[in-house]
């Protein structure tokens, strides 16, 4: 139950001022949540929640303004300082001890003991009783290395909530979740505000807000563009308060028929650093003119496959044909030579050189275009008008093509992988991850280019956690469980069926449908 107006928020930030060289991020933000509240933070990536969190939680100092807690100044010099005042906070990217119990790691930090030592049947009972109290299942003695993705979060809410916390916040909590898992949540958090625990999650996912908070407030330009009650609200109004404008009408996937195959795996294995399958006997093609996906819970191989069709693992058995031609063995730059480009799941780390320029990370893989040298030498004139032209054509949001890579933000870093790809028309495009962590402007953008590489009839192979992005995109659906293909459904099959998300959640878990 969210609190009346007469109490006092169980969180304000007032007037909240956050700077970096160049760049104002939070431009007097004013918040004010009440308890027992669910609260969706809106924007689009660049918007400042990122930086508003991140001053919530006492990871950066706020430059001017305040933070109050049940009506009390706060002044943070740490997360710790955040925590010991009431605030936990659950990352994308889990931050969990995989060799550690549950029960290890909800403590670490804050051990029972008993002579010194940590007392390991104190801390499982604790565990234990916290996990009942808030209805989060979860085995206090299980190795974290052993538990499926939702299993894992429960263990990180569990970490904030044995730390006191009464304010959550969660950052893109359901981006590696099945349909299935990502209810559980949404059930959870919903235990959690009906005992008095306010929660604040940032999402690019309009449905989810309109399934799960009760107020959204939406950022845009490092201020606050508006706050509104989620039932009187739509996905189209919130939208436009975040990229002030209508979306573009979905781009129709007219039916058509498919080529010869242009990308083809047979038999292919590829192996763990311990030596395990980790992708087993998985056979597949994709054909010119069709978009494949590949659907599944993180961590059952799909990374692996992708990164073996690049170029990036050795598979152990199999092959890869690409246009017919066996590249099982051949390097990444023959493989781009013979018509594949690729997205990849990590824009930081795989895609994108970040102290680099944007001029320079949009030409990696175009240094043999004509339109860049002059007389065998890369000519700066050329390398302006290209670069130019794709940050025009992709609406990339930069000051200069000289600006360095890691000043953007994520969405705008996506976009400039996406351009740098696109740009070189590839025979098999594979996208991975492609939309993770972007707006929903940018993901309009990215589909309406995976589908026009289809549409022009080349191939795309796409792999997705987000069961929606791939019933939009997709003509036929892949999913993977334990490195093999366990199903494979047609979308058009699936386009009407209201359950389509959980089917796919159900193969996706082990399940039969």
């Amino acid at each position: 139950m969210v609190a009346t107006s007469s109490e006092a928020p169980a969180l304000e930030l007032r007037g909240i001022v956050k700077r970096f060289p160049g760049v104002l991020a939070n431009d007097h933000i004013d918040l004010a949540v009440a308890p027992g509240e669910i609260r969706a933070l809106l924007g689009e990536n660049g918007a400042g929640k990122t930086t508003l969190m991140r001053v919530l939680y006492g990871l950066y100092p706020p430059d001017d303004g305040e933070i109050l807690l049940d009506g009390k100044a706060q002044r943070f010099r740490s997360p710790t300082d955040a925590i010991h005042a009431g605030i936990g906070m659950v990352h994308q990217h889990f931050m969990l001890f995989p060799s550690l119990t549950v029960a290890e790691n909800v403590v670490y930090g804050r051990e029972p003991q008993r002579w010194g030592l940590l007392d390991r049947t104190a801390a499982a009972r604790q565990v234990a009783e916290l996990a009942e109290r808030y209805g989060l299942q979860v085995d206090p003695a299980a190795r974290v290395a052993d538990l499926p993705v939702g299993s894992r979060q429960r263990v990180e809410i569990l970490k904030t909530l044995y730390r006191d916390a009464r304010v959550l916040i969660l950052d893109e909590p359901t981006a590696v979740l099945t349909p299935q898992e990502r209810q559980g949540l949404f059930q959870i958090l919903r235990e959690l505000a009906s005992q008095g625990k306010t929660v604040i999650f940032i999402t690019h996912k309009l449905q989810e807000v309109m399934d799960l908070a009760d107020h959204a407030t939406v950022l845009r330009g490092g201020m606050v563009e508006a706050t509104v009650a989620v039932a009187d609200s739509s996905p189209e109004a919130l939208c436009r308060h975040m990229v002030g404008r209508d979306l573009l009408p979905q781009l129709a996937k007219v039916p058509q028929a498919t080529g010869e195959s242009l990308l083809a795996v047979n038999n292919l294995v590829v192996l763990d650093n311990t030596g395990r399958r980790i992708v087993d006997q998985v056979s597949f093609e994709v054909r010119a003119g069709e978009i494949v996906g590949l659907a599944g819970v993180a961590g059952n191989g799909q990374s692996e496959l992708v990164a073996a069709i690049a170029g990036l693992r050795s598979p152990a058995a199999g092959r890869i044909l690409l246009n017919q031609d066996d590249v099982t063995a051949t390097s990444i730059a023959a493989r781009r030579q013979a018509g594949l480009a690729y997205i990849p799941e990590d824009r930081n780390r795989v895609g994108l050189a970040l102290a680099a320029s944007v001029a320079d990370n949009l030409i990696l893989t175009g240094r043999h275009n004509p339109t860049l040298t002059q007389r065998g030498v890369l000519s700066q004139a050329g390398i302006e008008r290209y670069t130019t032209d794709l940050v025009e054509r992709f609406d990339i949001k930069i000051a200069s093509v000289r600006e360095a890579v890691d000043h953007l933000s994520g969405g705008n870093r996506q976009k400039v992988v996406t351009a740098r790809e696109l740009a070189q028309e590839p025979l098999v495009l594979i996208a991975e991850q492609p939309t993770q962590g972007v707006d929903v402007g940018a993901a309009e953008s990215i589909h309406h280019n995976l589908l026009a590489v289809r549409d022009q009839g080349r191939a795309v192979l796409l792999s997705s956690a987000e069961s929606s992005e791939i019933l939009a995109l997709c003509d036929r659906i892949l999913v993977m469980f334990e490195g093999r293909i366990v199903g494979e459904l047609l979308a058009e099959e699936l386009a009407n069926d209201p359950a389509a998300e959980a089917t796919i959640g159900l193969l996706a878990a082990g399940g039969e449908v």
